[in-house]
């Protein structure tokens, strides 16, 4: 049998976050500043519930733990993946991440934190923060010690359809006005460096964690370029973002005569535009579904934009 399971989204509220998750993807999201709406998760602060099919109402974790054949030939405890939609109303704090070896010390966390974006929205003048300029581990500290953040921090501007890799290790922020989709390590493992001296609506700043921050920060900064490359098949293109051994992503424009190739693990697909069916299973613009192994093509009707990831088997 050729499933999919269709995964019921969980809305983050954030300092940062806005309402264009409602008006751009039609969602029914909670009152309030919502910046993050989860997917495809198995991570317990915003676990998919499935919503279809043979396997509804359980969890994405419960079927990885019993149900591993859906997935693919994997050894690892936990699902590896998390795709989100992230809307920043306004500038997110400039943090950084741990890799698998830190975030296990550090943490006691399986996985770290690599993450990639794909900009479905960028208002003019939106920028991101991407990278910093020092060149030890002492200048580091000493720059975020004087608050030199005109001089520490790069910047660089974006546009919908930019795509960036942001490599555990990288100090990062996404401006105002972005929307992206995010597809990282299965990981909330989170340290901020600098929140804008922002306070909330008790006058409290949020936490830091300085120490944390510049241990993972990886120095010099390596900036990594990603060159995206596209092919035509039959029915639409397969734009090929990156394949890393965290996680590979693409983007497909796909319409009538679109086959999902046979693949011997999971792959997930969030539906960016667009509607039609996948294998006869209704998808809409904002869905979010886990295709799971089929030694047969999926078949898709319709016009939809997918970004589409999987992760190699490990």
């Amino acid at each position: 049998m050729m499933t999919i399971l269709t995964c019921k989204p969980v809305f983050q509220e954030r300092l940062w976050g806005g309402r264009k998750l409602e008006t751009m993807f039609g969602y029914d999201i909670p009152k309030g500043n919502i910046g993050e709406c989860w997917g495809i998760s198995a991570h317990p602060n915003g676990m998919s519930v499935i919503t279809s099919g043979e396997y509804v109402g359980r969890t994405l974790a419960e079927l990885w733990e019993k149900e591993r054949h859906l997935f693919g030939d994997y050894t690892l405890d936990s699902f590896p993946l998390l795709v989100k939609l992230l809307d920043a109303a306004d500038d997110l704090s400039v943090q950084v991440h741990p890799n698998d070896e830190e975030a296990m010390r550090l943490e006691g966390e399986s996985y770290g934190k690599t993450e990639c974006w794909y900009v479905v929205e960028a208002e003019p003048g939106a920028e991101l923060i991407l990278g910093h300029t020092a060149e030890t581990k002492e200048e580091l500290a000493r720059a975020i010690a004087d608050s030199a953040w005109d001089t520490l921090l790069r910047r660089q501007p974006v546009k919908t359809g930019d795509f960036i890799f942001v490599p555990s290790g990288t100090i990062h922020a996404i401006g105002e006005g972005i929307v992206i989709l995010e597809t990282q390590q299965s990981s909330d493992t989170t340290y901020r460096v600098y929140d804008f001296d922002r306070t909330d609506d008790a006058g409290n700043t949020r936490e830091l964690h300085l120490a944390q921050a510049i241990e993972v920060t990886t120095v010099p900064d390596t900036p990594s370029i990603v060159h995206p490359t596209t092919t035509e098949v039959t029915g639409g293109t397969i734009q090929t973002l990156i394949e890393t051994d965290e996680f590979n992503v693409y983007r497909m424009d796909v319409t009538d005569g679109f086959t999902l190739k046979p693949l011997d693990r999971f792959r997930l697909i969030s539906v960016l535009d667009g509607t039609g069916t996948l294998d006869e299973v209704p998808l809409e613009k904002g869905d979010h579904i886990v295709v799971t192994v089929s030694n047969q093509p999926r078949i898709v009707k319709g016009s939809m934009e997918f970004i589409v990831s999987d992760c190699n088997p490990k």
